[in-house]
This record gives C-alpha cells, structure tokens and sequence, in this order.
C-alpha cells in the first residue's frame, strides 16, 4: 500500500481509520495535508467510489493542492472525489437543485464591491448616515454567517443600529432578488437553507457522499458547520481536521466551539493528535510552543521536530517604522545574494497599512516583491470583462450594467442609464434609444460567443463586441489594461474542455470565489508581502513579522469583541500562526514610534516578545549590515 509510506504512526491511525467520525488535531507544519489525502486514498482503495467521496476547504489553493495529491496518489482510471471550497461547494448545490432553492439556475454572483454598491444605495434612500456601508455589510454577513435570516434579524431589532441594519437588509435583498443575484454569504445561507427545507435535496445528497472530510474545521461558521453536520447524515462518516491554535476568523464568523465540541456532537468519535513537526527549526518551534501555551482554551500538544536547531531568531528594535522596513529590505537582499530565492522569503503585518513604508523600502533596495491582496480580478479592466460576461448571460444584473454602460464610453448619459434600468426605453428620444439598442445589441452578440466558442475564445471576443480592443488601443496605460485583459483570456483556457456556456459558467464562479492566497505567483521569485491572516497555511524558508508592538500586535480595536480589545488568546493565536510560517530563519521586529491615522505615536514592543525564551533571540543592532558576523548586541 504504497499511500502508507512515508507516513509517521499517528498518520498511518487517521488514515487507516474510515468508519464513523474522526477528529484529526493537527498541528502547524504537522503535514495534514498528507494526512487527508492519503485518507482518502485508502478510501478509494478499499472499494469505495471517488464519486461517493467529499472534501471540503477553505481556499481555491488549498482545494487545488488537495486534488493534485489525490491524483498522484490514485490509481488511474477509477475517477476523483469532489474535492471543493465551502462556498464552491453552495454553488454547486445551488445550481444543481435551483428550484427547490427557488433560484434560476444562472443567478449572478455578487463580489463584495457589488454588495458595498448596493447597501450604499440603500443607506443614501434611507438618509442613514451614521455608519459606513462596509460596516452594515459586515453585520449583514455576519448574521448569515450564523444561520439568521432577514426576518428573524429584525423581529429582535431593538437599538436604532439594529433597526437601520435591518431596513438597509430589506432593500439589499430586493435588490438581490430583482437581479437574480446572490451575494457571497447567500452561498452558504441559501445551501443550509435548501438542505433544512428539503428532505429529497437532503436524502440525496447525504447518499451522495458517504464520507466526508472537512480541512480547517475551526475556521468554520455556523453556517458551514450546519451543512457539515446535515451531509454527514446518519452513517456519520466525516473526518474533520484542524487547529485550535490556528483559529484567527472569529471576525468573520468562526467559532471555535465547532472543533472543541466536535467529540459531543458526534458520540464515539476517534481522536488521532498530529504533533511532529515537518516545517521549522527546533528553534522557532520552542518559541511557538512558549507562545501558544499561554492560552487557556485550547486543547493542550506540543509540537516536536526532528529537525536541526537552526539559527537563533532575530530580533531587531527600529527607530521608527521607515527604520523597520530599511531594515527588513536590507536583509532580503542580503539573503537573496547569498543563495535564497526570492519567492522563498515573506514579510508579514498585522494591518495593511503597514505594507506601503515595507514597499518603498524593497523598490529602494531593487528587491522584487509581490504584495497579496491587490487581486487579479479586482483589476477594473478585467471586472469591466467579467461584467460583460454577466450581463451578457443576465440582462437583469443592474450592477453589471451600471459598470459597463460606459465602458468605452457611448453617449449612455445619466438619465438614459435610469431610463434604460427601469425598462422605459421608450421613452428616450431617437439618439438616445440608437445609443441603447447598439449597446443591448452588443451584449446579445456577446451572448451568442458565450454559447458557441470555447471560454477563452468567448473572453477575447468581449474585448472587440464591447469596444474596449479599440478603445484601449495606442496608449501605455490602455496596452496594460490590453495586457491584463489578455491575461484573462489565457487564464480562461483551464476551461476550454467544458461546453461552452458551462465553462463561462465555471470561470464566473472562480473569478467570484477568489481568495488573496489565490493573488500568489509562485512561479514568480518574489519576497511576499501580506497580513499575517493571508499567510495562514502557507510556509517560507525566512518569516519577517513586523510591527510587534502593543495597540497593533497585539490589536487594540474598540469594535471588536471583547469591549475594548480583541480576544486577546486569538491575537495570541495570529502570533503563532506568524512564527510557524517559517522553516529556516525568523525575524522579528517593533519600531520605537510609527506614523498611523496623520500622526506619530510613541509605542512599546509587544508582549508577546516576552513570552520567548531569551536564549532563544539574537539582538540586531541598529544600522547593522549583516545577518550573520557583527550583528549581535
């Protein structure tokens, strides 16, 4: 049984184990990853059809990962299991069982810029000024999130925020509704939805996939966690795996509860704890280890490693954050010149902001960096592309339609669009309606590429149906929106196989489902720049955590839970998710005053600085040149 080789002896237990649930607590750099798809293997090896199989994640990459393994692993010829993110996985359901959902196959997926247009919308007709339209969206997506309908929302509606959330709610989902649209939260609200509401959609699918494996299960709402709980059915096969210490998204809905009452909700269970550590130095392990104990709601492991020592981790104190990011720029380039790739390097920050000073600081030093969180997709030129395609195949989609009328321009004024959107064309005067119908009509033609040519070919004819080829044509700037565009057309071609509008249909909903760790080129050697929330499931050679002082890490943000404060154990999570990102070296710093909100502020290092052991820790001297002799205080 080849999938059982190279596997330790707490691996072969959750991987040979395969009837009833199993609870798999993996810790970082644990390899469970291997875990679950040899699991899965063995699963298929034993008889069992891939197609009866299902594993679920959280990101495109990480579900990418998976099935790549899984083909490596399995025989050919005897098919994959649907291996697919939480939100891909509702719009698979969606679609498949739209009318029980009481949906048109073809709704339109809303991106967050649509959902903040929308609310915005809604607010202005209200006269609410009060709160930003992100902020009311927020408490929108949090509330699916939990299973809570619009309706029950406003039933318990008491302050007048919860009143205003509940109004600008109601003209939200109008508005959804007159577009045949969902929004992201709707993947995950409408699957629990169909699946409490219909015993056939539930029988189904619960025969369906008979065994079910579940990644990253302490990140999951309650949305998700009711639809893992419902498809797991009565045969109760689901394997769930995760890491209490790695839990950081209770901001967006994720309880820990979920993984800590799992052995409750599902009497019986197996629990198998992965402890050896493949990733880092016994170093930077220790100090994790320090780190994360100090947390009380967990479930207690120590992580070990066969690994060397490795190099002490550095730390450096900044006179300022300018200071901080010569500093970190200074060593990339001095670690790249002697030997280590590019792409093999990550500077990590608590808050975006902190990335524009650690820009600068590597366009100085000629470093070559990419910064996760500027997404392909939100380009305006491919949104413009990707509005096309919606509208194309949707004509109720006001969003889309509002983006693109005037793109390239054609004469739509305001009051022709409003005209146009209320479906009162004829009304508009002769140049006017001439101006309309050659849009309309551009559209249809776009619509008959959608349902004739290969995706790519149907993407590329966008740019000369719409008029952007030509209006784009002959200026730096249009060549690079030409050249962006391109880009789209060659990413389309990964579904060129399908049938035509199926495969529109597949590119929709990926460019839809986008994560930041999707934004990451690893065939580009480039040090990584992102927030340590972005960072999470990934590993580099040489970690730089930046910005550890008190008020930004640990967060000191007065609208989030609890009063005054984030929960302190999560920040503390975030800190260890940080340092086990890297493999070989790590590199802390904190600035001694930084520029935030138009003014500079005095600060003091972290306290998390005081939970590793100083044996642990090599002191970097201001204006220091190296990382290796001569920089030691």
């Amino acid at each position: 049984m080849k999938y059982l080789e190279g596997l330790n002896d707490r691996q072969k237990e959750a991987v040979l184990h395969t009837e009833g649930p199993l609870l798999i607590i993996a810790g970082a750099g644990a390899g469970k990853t291997k875990t679950i798809t040899h699991r899965i293997a063995h699963l298929i090896e034993r008889g069992i059809a891939p197609h009866e199989i299902l594993a679920v994640t959280f990101t495109n990459k990480a579900a990418g990962e998976m099935h790549d393994r899984i083909r490596t692993l399995v025989a050919g010829g005897k098919g994959m299991p649907l291996v697919a993110t939480f939100h891909a996985l509702g719009v698979r359901i969606l679609r498949e069982f739209h009318r029980e959902a009481q949906l048109p196959r073809s709704f339109t997926i809303w991106d967050r810029d649509d959902s903040v247009r929308s609310i915005k919308a809604a607010l202005e007709k209200l006269d609410i000024k009060e709160w930003p339209p992100r902020n009311i969206l927020a408490t929108i997506s949090r509330e699916k999130g939990d299973g809570v309908s619009r309706h029950e929302y406003a039933e318990r509606a008491r302050t007048f925020r919860e009143r205003a959330v509940s109004q600008a709610w109601d003209m939200y989902e109008k508005a959804l509704r007159e577009e045949d649209a969902l929004d992201f939260d709707d993947l995950l609200f409408r699957t629990l939805q169909v699946l409490t509401s219909s015993h056939e959609v539930r029988a189904r699918l619960q025969n369906r996939w008979r065994y079910i494996t579940i990644d990253e299960y302490q990140d999951t709402n309650r949305a998700q966690y009711e639809i893992a709980r419902i498809l797991a059915g009565e045969t109760r096969n689901i394997c769930v795996v995760g890491d209490i210490d790695q839990n950081i998204y209770s901001w967006r809905g994720a309880d820990i509860a979920h993984l800590m009452g799992f052995e409750d909700a599902f009497s019986g269970t197996k629990v198998v704890l992965l402890e050896q550590n493949y990733r880092s130095t016994r170093t930077i392990l220790t100090a994790a280890n320090t780190v994360i104990e100090k947390n009380k709601r967990r479930k207690p492991k120590i992580l070990f490693t066969e690994n060397g020592t490795g190099e002490s981790i550095g730390l450096y104190a900044a006179i300022n954050e300018i200071d901080e990011a010569w500093f970190v720029a200074q060593v990339a380039r001095e670690m790249i010149e002697g030997g280590t790739r590019a792409g093999e390097i990550a500077l990590l920050y608590r808050e975006n902001f902190q990335s524009r000073v650690l820009e600068e600081a590597m366009l100085s030093h000629d470093v070559p960096y990419q910064v996760l969180g500027v997404r392909f997709f939100e380009r305006k030129e491919v949104k413009d592309t990707l509005s096309y395609l919606r509208a194309a195949l949707n004509p109720k989609s006001r969003v889309d339609l509002l983006r693109i009328a005037g793109v390239p321009p054609r004469g739509i004024g305001k009051v022709t669009l409003e005209k146009m959107l209320d479906g009162k064309e004829i009304e508009l005067p002769k140049a006017a309606a001439a101006k309309v119908a050659a849009f309309r009509n551009a559209l249809l033609h776009i619509k008959k590429g959608i349902e004739t040519l290969p995706p790519s070919e149907a993407v590329a004819y966008v740019l000369e149906a719409s008029g952007m080829q030509k209006h784009y044509h002959g200026t730096d700037e249009g060549r690079e929106r030409l050249d962006n565009i391109r880009e789209f057309v060659n990413f389309a071609t990964r579904y060129d196989f399908e049938a035509p509008s199926v495969g529109i249909e597949k590119l929709l909903e990926e460019a839809a489902l986008q994560s930041d760790q999707d934004e990451l080129d690893e065939k580009r050697d480039a040090v990584s720049l992102m927030t340590i929330h972005a960072s999470k499931g990934l590993e580099f050679d040489a970690v730089f955590v930046t910005g550890l002082e008190q008020g930004l890490f640990p967060s000191i943000r007065e609208d989030n839970p609890p009063a005054g404060g984030r929960d302190p154990e999560e920040e503390r999570r975030l800190f260890y998710v940080a340092l086990t990102r890297a493999r070989k070296r790590l590199f802390l710093s904190w600035s001694g005053d930084r520029m935030r909100y138009g003014s500079r502020e005095r600060t003091l290092p972290s306290e998390f600085l005081d939970d590793i052991d100083e044996r642990l820790v090599s002191r970097i001297r201001p204006g220091a040149t190296g990382v290796g002799e001569g920089v030691i205080e």
